[in-house]
């Protein structure tokens, strides 16, 4: 009986933990498995090595403990496998610097419900991440309270390592930055989320990798009133003053919109993640961008040390500390020439710059392209020239839209002189981007040219400066 229970006592259970082989110094020298090979034996405990693909949020999970959901892939399923962890604290969980990481994986289960995917219990199971780049040193950055490495692994480390150089984690030939949006395409974008606004089950997350959107093409419509109204960026989703003073001043705010919840809204809320915006598109409305997520997309938060955060902060700080490159992008390597500023010595000023400045009246010079303006028929501009009329232009640069005021006195100065009918409709098509017609007839689009323009801010009432600001151009005066 004694010898029979010994016996049953040595045979394997399912969820027991496969045999490691033993050193000569009794130190356990793990068998590590591949991935595609531990999925042959679900329910059982393995040992994996693999690299970090994607990171998931920790959040609570139904019960008390908190949960997080890694993504692993290694050279035998390229497509990667789901690890789910559980522990008692978020502390306790993995906190991977960078997709790309490696990590180490001991008496992980291969579990199955609808697909494979990887479970990490947290009363047997351990793990350690390491860096994924080459060279770095073979220590592991984090490791789990139970974990034992080997020397081995360190051959495993370098391998992985090597594998990982020629085959980085992600689709990068479907990775875009603001600068290269396309309409209608699906892309992966990695930014950082500002703010996350939610109305009527709708979300808007406001996010920025410090380059521009694309200067927009407009229809060329013959009717006047295609070129009188254009809404405004702020119009749509107004945001609070505090809010709108911690988005950057270079670089484009692009608005993500989402009609469902997504579990990492209460991480990106709180304006400190990068993320990955995984298979989504974006379409132009009036000239302006805007970010759509389709039934497919999915988001993956980032830390500041991921591969990709690290570039794109090494560009955007090299952008900011060169007064050329501040400018819009799309106006490089240098502006239209159309219009002349008095003001030849001021720096350059964002939209956002002086939407955000501490106070309400200010002056200041900027680049922008006129999408609007109102009036534009050709009798009310002739008004315009007897000071019986506004002239209202919407301007717009990479961070912001704002409609500016050309006053009743300033027509004759703004359009160089009083001017004819025919002269004025002239100046006013070449600020619009519109071409002449040719003899195939009018265009289908404009394109406004990026002009210099000085602008002062007002407050029409002082119980609210804030409120009632405004933009007047002055200073400026549009070439022939």
């Amino acid at each position: 009986m004694e010898e029979a229970a010994a016996r049953e006592r040595k045979r394997p259970r399912e969820g027991d933990a496969a045999p490691s082989a033993m050193a000569a110094t009794g130190k356990p020298q793990y068998v590590y498995l591949p991935i595609a090979d531990a999925l042959k034996a679900p329910g059982a405990r393995v040992y994996l090595f693999a690299a970090v693909s994607e990171i998931g949020a920790a959040v609570r999970s139904r019960g008390t403990d908190f949960t997080l959901t890694l993504r692993i892939a290694d050279q035998s399923r390229p497509a990667g496998i789901s690890v789910t962890f559980f522990a008692d604290n978020t502390a306790l969980l993995p906190c991977v610097k960078s997709s790309g990481d490696v990590i180490s994986l001991h008496n992980v289960v291969i579990t199955m419900h609808g697909e494979f995917f990887v479970t990490f219990n947290k009363k047997f199971s351990s793990f350690a991440l390491f860096d994924g780049k080459v060279p770095t040193e073979c220590i592991p950055y984090q490791t789990s309270i139970k974990y034992h490495g080997t020397k081995h692994d360190n051959e495993l480390l370098t391998q992985m390592r090597t594998w990982l150089a020629y085959n980085p984690p992600g689709l990068k030939d479907l990775e875009l930055q603001l600068r290269n949006l396309k309409p209608d395409t699906t892309f992966d974008l990695v930014c950082k989320v500002l703010h996350v606004h939610e109305k009527k089950g709708e979300w808007i997350f406001y996010v920025w990798d410090g380059t521009d959107t694309p200067a927009a093409e407009f229809q060329a419509i013959s009717d006047a009133e295609a070129v009188e109204s254009s809404p405004l960026y702020l119009e749509e989703a107004p945001l609070p003053r505090e809010v709108l003073c911690t988005m950057p001043c270079v670089g484009t705010v692009l608005r993500i919109f989402a009609n469902r919840y997504l579990k990492e809204v209460f991480h990106l809320q709180k304006n400190i993640y990068w993320a990955r915006f995984c298979n989504i598109t974006c379409k132009q409305e009036f000239g302006i961008w805007k970010g759509i997520l389709l039934t497919s997309s999915r988001v993956r938060l980032l830390s500041h040390e991921d591969g990709s955060v690290v570039d794109r902060l090494k560009m955007y700080d090299s952008r900011i500390t060169d007064k050329v490159h501040r400018q819009p992008m799309a106006c490089l390597p240098e502006a239209s020439n159309i219009a002349d500023v008095e003001y030849e010595t001021t720096g350059y000023t964002t939209l956002m710059e002086s939407l955000t400045h501490e106070q309400v009246t200010h002056k200041f010079k900027t680049l922008v392209r006129v999408v609007a303006a109102y009036p534009c028929r050709a009798s009310e501009l002739r008004l315009l020239m007897t000071g019986s009329y506004c002239l209202r232009l919407t301007l717009e640069d990479p961070t912001a839209r704002i409609h500016a005021y050309v006053h009743k006195d300033d027509g004759p100065k703004f359009f160089g002189g009083f001017l004819t009918a025919e002269a004025l409709i002239k100046k006013m098509n070449k600020l619009l981007g519109i071409p002449e017609e040719d003899e195939e007839g009018a265009p289908l689009t404009r394109n406004p040219p990026w002009i210099w323009c000085c602008l002062k801010s007002y407050r029409l009432d002082k119980n609210d400066p804030w409120g009632s600001r405004r933009y007047r151009i002055f200073a400026t005066e549009i070439r022939d």
